[in-house]
């Protein structure tokens, strides 16, 4: 079957620039697809744009002849380009602010998502002080939208919001006046529907007002906006029948929306729908990438009750696309099958797998174990790992830690130690995702000193950095069973880490369990220096659980042991006073 063309947009770009492996990406749709327009359109532009995305100089060239060529340069297409700059953090001086400079005098904003997404790639190349400039850009964007309550889109935004649902002619009443203030361009459209995505169907009626007007016509950027304003669970009947009135018209989703409403889908556990706009956009000319399928299998395998019928839809929308399978969408299958115990299917697949030339791996392994593991079947599993060592796979970090979580979650915690000390005897170190795993494990089964005794084993003696959420955890164990002092040693050592203390849970068990020197040694252990004091929210906190326990004594004689700044601070002294009121009253 012969695939259709590329866009035009990029016909010459293609010839000029491309090289190989980009041109076999253009090239992976299928006959019986829809063409694409033969002239250049927002999603054709949009499409392209995502799929240079891993070069930022091509896209950006890409994007600079487009623009002289006259071609459709929305909002999204500024904002996905200036994504695709900040991806590449270190030319920032050179692309990514001369491009935001243009982007302005074109008149298209910034959105938050870009903004974010920018700011994280800055602040990973560790890029402060780009860092710091587009957060101020970022705060002082908000503060405009905050005081720009009169513009006309914020007015319609506005005057929207306050109607009641459903209400046509209420909202023709409010909405007079409007569009002479409001050109109604798509970008004004688009702009007003971004400002009511919290009200999707509020947004719609907006969206069918403006379309009534005259000498105006949605076409694909209000369309897309409004689509990314539907695709929510309260509203997504809607979305598709809004779906069906784009095809009808012959506007396409566009690359960028899908990757934000199936993300948005995705989140949201909304598998169904994620799997129906993935079938959508593969029967179309923008198709996403060959990993959404493997990562949208993935999502569904991860599912308690992983829904089997969507998984093998997703595989065979893939197949008939791409005409073969990855090893990844055999993984994303196989996965799919262990978790839901389907274990004489999934070995079909795996020899599938080999015919097909992809060789199981520890990917594969590892779903198995975990598969017989959350099935109550740790021995079965066990010997998977013999089976793997035969095979000439040899387990790594990943497949024992499955062996190992299963055995917690079935509470056989013992042989998870077992299994550990195995694991490092076969010269594999352990991680933070796997002391995680056994110090819940442990937490569970109510060993809570076990638990502590591992942790302090492996993260002061083996030397390995421990997740903030495990720290979290151990202490509130350790608080729980009154092991004060061993969560203030803790709570010391996330500070040594530099995590952010996690001082919450202390004072309540301090002020019900523990003693006035016990306070002073939490207050003490959240000092950051010498010379340096806990804030005083601390104390205030402190305070307020020595009073809920009625321990009035105790916090007299703390507030005594103060710092003079912290006695005199308007919180604490009002809080005291409020005290004296209720015990003189």
């Amino acid at each position: 079957m012969a695939p259709p063309p590329p866009p035009a947009a990029i016909s010459h770009l293609r010839r000029r620039l491309l090289p190989l492996a980009m041109r076999r990406l253009f090239s992976t749709a299928t006959a019986t697809s829809p063409r694409p327009p033969t002239s250049p359109t927002t999603e054709s532009v949009l499409y392209s744009l995502r799929s240079l995305s891993k070069d930022p100089p091509l896209a950006l060239a890409f994007f600079r002849r487009s623009a002289a060529g006259g071609h459709p340069l929305g909002s999204a297409a500024y904002n996905l380009m200036l994504r695709t700059l900040a991806s590449r953090p270190a030319s920032a001086q050179d692309h990514f602010w001369p491009f935001l400079r243009d982007m302005e005098a074109a008149g298209h904003s910034v959105d938050q998502g870009t903004y974010l997404a920018a700011l994280a790639s800055f602040k990973k190349a560790r890029l402060a002080a780009d860092y710091a400039s587009l957060s101020a850009r970022l705060a002082k964007d908000r503060d405009d939208a905050a005081q720009a309550g009169g513009t006309p889109v914020s007015a319609a935004a506005e005057a929207v919001r306050g109607l009641e649902e459903g209400s046509d002619e209420a909202l023709e009443k409010r909405l007079e006046g409007v569009d002479l203030l409001l050109p109604l361009t798509e970008t004004t459209v688009a702009k007003v529907l971004r400002e009511l995505r919290d009200c999707p169907v509020k947004a719609l009626g907006f969206f069918r007002w403006a379309g009534r007007q005259k000498g105006y016509t949605h076409g694909s950027v209000a369309y897309n906006a409004m689509a990314r304003v539907l695709g929510r669970e309260e509203s997504v009947q809607e979305f598709w029948e809004l779906i069906q009135e784009m095809k009808a018209d012959g506007i396409y989703l566009d690359i960028d929306t899908y990757v934000k409403l199936n993300r948005q889908f995705q989140k949201r556990h909304m598998m169904t729908e994620a799997v129906e706009l993935y079938e959508l956009m593969m029967d179309g000319p923008y198709k996403p990438s060959k990993q959404d399928g493997p990562v949208l299998l993935r999502r569904i395998a991860l599912g308690p009750s992983p829904d089997l019928e969507l998984a093998h839809r997703v595989v065979r929308k893939f197949e008939a696309v791409y005409e073969f399978k990855t090893k990844d969408v055999f993984d994303g299958i196989h996965r799919a099958l262990t978790s839901n115990g389907r274990f004489d299917e999934a070995a079909e697949v795996m020899e599938s797998m080999r015919s097909e030339g992809h060789q199981p791996d520890n990917i594969t392994y590892s779903q198995l174990v975990f598969g017989l593991c959350k099935a109550n079947k740790c021995d079965e599993a066990r010997k998977v790992l013999v089976e793997m060592e035969n095979e000439g796979c040899a387990p790594d970090l990943k497949t024992w830690t499955m062996l190992i979580q299963g055995h917690c979650t079935a509470g056989e915690v013992d042989k998870a130690l077992q299994y550990l000390t195995e694991m490092i005897e076969n010269n594999l170190d352990a991680d933070a995702d796997l002391l995680d795993v056994m110090v819940r494990g442990l937490c569970n089964q109510d060993k809570v000193d076990a638990a502590y005794t591992l942790f302090v084993e492996m993260v002061d003696k083996a030397q390995l950095n421990p997740w903030q959420g495990t720290y979290k955890h151990i202490i509130s164990e350790l608080l729980r069973v009154k092991k004060l002092e061993e969560a203030l040693g803790l709570l010391k050592s996330m500070k040594a880490r530099k995590f952010p203390p996690f001082a919450d849970p202390f004072p309540p068990n301090i002020a019900e369990y523990g003693t006035l020197e016990d306070a002073k040694d939490f207050l003490k252990a959240l000092k950051g220096g010498v010379n340096s004091y806990p804030s005083h929210t601390a104390y205030l906190h402190m305070f307020k659980s020595f009073f809920a326990e009625g321990r009035y004594s105790e916090a007299q004689d703390l507030l005594y042991k103060c710092p003079i700044h912290i006695r005199r601070h308007h919180d604490i002294t009002k809080l005291f006073e409020s005290i004296k009121v209720e015990t003189t009253s």
